[in-house]
């Protein structure tokens, strides 16, 4: 047994920032964002708006995507938590009207969410549920430095989910492989020292695109596939450059990588179900596809999923 995606939903804020928005107020410009990450735009919380109230509205859209009002489990990652205790999941799981439903915080940065759905297939694959809700959100704008270009023009929030169910190996939606890593040592290129995030971009860089590229190779071994019978390569929506490196050094024609950075920047956990939703939603992913998913954050964390993609109407 393993666990199937049943449905997809995804959200992010009402508020638009542009590029030329932030050029008004930052030493910046339109080009030089685009030229140096590929992002043109992004959303972010207005105040009240907090990460759970994202994570909720995107796991009513997969519940809704999936057709059910109830699950056993709720995996939710996040940097950003409503408040450093309790954790998130349990008030998102109450505000969806879940009662006595385990729920639990998972905390990899930007590889979030590829460890919060090995955690929730593993207890779906031993049968300790036979459903399970996965949710990447965060509010990136709330620990960013507003002077700070270097980071403000990168992240925008939003929150990702899927609906997993208890199924069989050979169906459309099964998860076929994981692959994991961390290393300790690199806590400091990703890191909030105080009050707000900070990042060293030329070694995160270089160590991205190196992780997610041996962790997609492993995971496809792991799965029987090939490089070249991946129709789908949905990696964390970072940086435009990173994207097109570890196509090309996987050898994933660049124009099957999905990216949504430009809509909505890096928004962190939320990343990789926001681009599956919006892929979806856009006809860019259908049922059948083989998808490949790897992702690189803080900690450091890396990992890389595979999963045939179901046929399923993205909320």
């Amino acid at each position: 047994m393993t666990a199937v995606v049943a449905g997809i939903g995804a959200v992010v804020p009402d508020r638009l920032v542009t590029n030329e928005m932030l050029a008004q107020r930052l030493d910046t410009s339109d080009e030089w964002i685009v030229s140096r990450t590929g992002i043109r735009q992004r959303y972010v919380a207005p105040p009240g708006c907090s990460t759970s109230d994202l994570a909720v509205g995107a796991a009513e859209r997969a519940m809704q995507s999936a057709g059910v009002d109830d699950v056993g489990l709720v995996v939710l990652a996040t940097t950003t938590p409503d408040r450093p205790c309790p954790g998130t999941a349990p008030v998102v799981a109450s505000k969806l009207g879940l009662v006595d439903v385990p729920a639990y915080d998972v905390s990899a940065v930007c590889t979030g969410f590829i460890y919060a759905l090995f955690s929730a297939a593993g207890a779906l694959a031993l049968g300790h549920t036979e459903s399970a809700l996965v949710i990447g959100a965060d509010t990136f704008s709330t620990i960013l430095d507003p002077a700070d270009r270097t980071t403000s023009v990168i992240f925008g929030d939003g929150a990702g989910a899927v609906v997993l169910r208890r199924g069989h190996e050979d169906e459309p939606g099964a998860l076929s492989g994981f692959h994991l890593g961390s290393d300790g040592a690199l806590a400091d290129l990703i890191t909030v020292p105080d009050k707000y995030f900070r990042m060293d971009g030329k070694p995160v860089f270089m160590h991205a695109v190196r992780r997610m590229t041996e962790s997609s190779r492993t995971v496809l071994a792991q799965s029987g596939w090939t490089a070249q019978t991946v129709d789908r390569l949905v990696g964390h929506q970072a940086n435009v450059r990173i994207l097109q490196a570890v196509s090309e050094q996987l050898g994933i024609p660049e124009d099957r990588a999905v990216v949504n950075l430009d809509r909505v920047g890096n928004t962190a956990a939320a990343s990789i179900p926001l681009a599956m939703a919006d892929a979806a939603k856009d006809g860019d992913l259908v049922a059948g596809h083989k998808v490949l998913l790897t992702a690189f954050g803080g900690g450091a964390t890396w990992g890389a999923a595979t999963l045939t993609w179901p046929d399923v109407i993205a909320g």
